[in-house]
């Protein structure tokens, strides 16, 4: 099982239409997109995919649909995450996880737990679900940071978490824990720009916002970084350092879904609080995706 996370996985977008309504439409061709660009498996409802912005019901819908146009084709992953530990444990008991291969579930945000607090919080998720879990590590978001003994250790007492996706950006933390981790715990890069140094360090790979985007171009610096053809993943992740920079500029995913609206995939709209990306935005990406053509 844990054979499927490595490589590239997306952080796959929740597109809308104007009116903030869910675009199923482009929904669909960007599934298709990203899965005719070589990723390996799909992310859906993670922090690219706005899931604190849906309602419970269009969460279930998406994820059906996400199911309907992969047709098994990658596997499927889906972001269970919150700072409620027993209601998460109430969602995942009554969810049908048919088709679903992952969970990914956040470090719990606002409330700031202690370590002890989330080992416990995952301890009673990895019990609960029935499926493999990766943690998500993203303490620029969440305010809390789940320090490397405390994945080991959640590594260790739980077969069914199977890895954690990194975001911290803290190398000396992801270090320790590539060094001490269980021979198929997978650590998964959180960060697009640094995915080529965590894979050198024995990462496996990615969670990736701009896969959305570029599939194809960041697959091949993935392939290439884990076939140890470091001479060819270097230029290909250089290619894109400018863009990775300017994705981020006003937030994600406002700025990768201002790149697929240059691409024809969808439209640039996001749901409040976060806003739309700025036309200076769009035409700096439309100045670097003219250099990567």
């Amino acid at each position: 099982m844990t054979d499927h996370f490595i490589g590239t996985g997306v952080a796959l977008v929740t597109p809308f239409n104007t009116d903030k309504s869910i675009d199923y439409r482009s929904l669909e061709k960007i599934v298709h997109h990203v899965i005719d660009g070589g990723i390996d498996y799909i992310v859906t409802l993670g922090t690219t995919g706005e899931s604190v912005t849906l309602s419970k019901e269009e969460r279930k819908k998406v994820i059906s649909k996400v199911l309907q146009y992969s047709n098994h084709r990658v596997p499927v992953v889906v972001g269970m995450g919150s700072n409620n530990t027993m209601q998460l444990v109430k969602t995942i008991q009554s969810t049908e996880f048919e088709g679903i291969d992952a969970v990914l579930s956040v470090v719990p945000y606002y409330n700031k737990p202690t370590q002890k607090g989330m080992y416990e919080h995952f301890s009673a998720i990895a019990k609960a679900c029935p499926l493999p879990v990766i943690l998500y590590n993203v303490p620029g978001r969440t305010g809390s940071n789940l320090n490397a003994d405390t994945v080991l250790q959640l590594a260790a007492d739980h077969k069914n978490i199977i890895g954690v996706k990194e975001a911290s950006g803290n190398l000396r933390q992801i270090m320790e824990i590539i060094k001490n981790k269980p021979d198929d715990f997978r650590v998964i890069s959180g960060d697009d720009a640094i995915t080529l140094s965590m894979i050198q360090l024995g990462g496996s790979g990615v969670i990736s916002v701009i896969a959305n985007a570029h599939p194809a171009h960041f697959t091949k610096m993935v392939k290439a970084a884990l076939g140890r053809n470091y001479e060819l993943a270097n230029t290909l992740h250089f290619r894109l350092l400018d863009y990775f920079d300017a994705l981020f500029e006003e937030g994600n995913p406002a700025g990768v879904k201002a790149a697929l609206e240059i691409l024809g995939l969808c439209k640039r709209d996001v749901r409040l609080p976060l806003v739309a990306a700025s036309n200076t935005l769009l035409k700096k990406l439309t100045g670097i995706l003219d250099t990567l053509n």
